[in-house]
């Protein structure tokens, strides 16, 4: 009743959450968003920013995903319906809200190939042992990416855990963060093939890497 009456008013449940404050869970025109204040979270412009993403690397050289910040898992429903990845995804997330979320409103807990992490991915990535093929990075709070994220020590531990030849997607910034994306990029050209995309969909930054090899 809920999408069909969706098409006529948007109907939003507001969920006080651990670390992002207010969220809004919205149906509109027969879909479910996921929003903060000031920032869409899942299933709207996030999902077509993350999509772009993912169309810029070879999707048939993957075979396990890292992805740091789930919110509601948009991408992980477009990484299933719209590139065919059938494989292993492991996600981390901060917030148990968001985690309750993207399990009971977004219905993730339906996908047997998903492992959600309730874990800071700062710390994560410090511990991990595994390699993988790609990680996605879309850590956010409200519109901003932490400061955290942009440290090379951060980067360090993603390029240590991302196999040869692996890529990675970060949703780098809106405006907030756009002083810390030029000195990132030059330091990672030292061990990735960096392409910087600005503006997708008219508002964020997008850095995707591959990592080369002997290089």
């Amino acid at each position: 009743m809920k999408k069909i009456l969706s098409y006529f008013y948007p109907i939003t449940k507001r969920i006080k959450t651990e670390n992002n404050g207010i969220v809004e869970i919205t149906y509109f025109n027969g879909k479910k968003l996921l929003d903060s204040a000031n920032a869409n979270y899942s299933y709207g412009s996030l999902q077509k920013i993350l999509h772009f993403g993912l169309q810029q690397i070879n999707i048939s050289e993957v075979n396990s995903i890292l992805l740091l910040g789930l919110g509601g898992g948009s991408v992980v429903q477009t990484l299933r319906n719209d590139f065919g990845f059938n494989k292993n995804i492991t996600a981390v997330e901060l917030d148990q809200s968001i985690i309750k979320i993207a399990l009971e409103e977004f219905e993730l807990n339906t996908d047997h190939y998903l492992t959600i992490n309730h874990l800071n991915a700062l710390h994560y990535v410090e511990q991990c042992q595994e390699k993988v093929d790609l990680i996605i990075i879309d850590v956010f709070i409200d519109n901003e990416v932490p400061s955290e994220f942009f440290l090379i020590s951060f980067w360090l531990n993603i390029s240590d855990i991302i196999e040869d030849n692996g890529y990675f997607i970060f949703n780098a910034s809106t405006h907030h963060n756009e002083k810390s994306v030029l000195p990132l990029i030059e330091f990672l050209k030292s061990s990735f093939v960096v392409q910087q995309f600005d503006l997708v969909e008219g508002t964020n930054t997008l850095i995707v890497g591959k990592k080369i090899t002997n290089w």
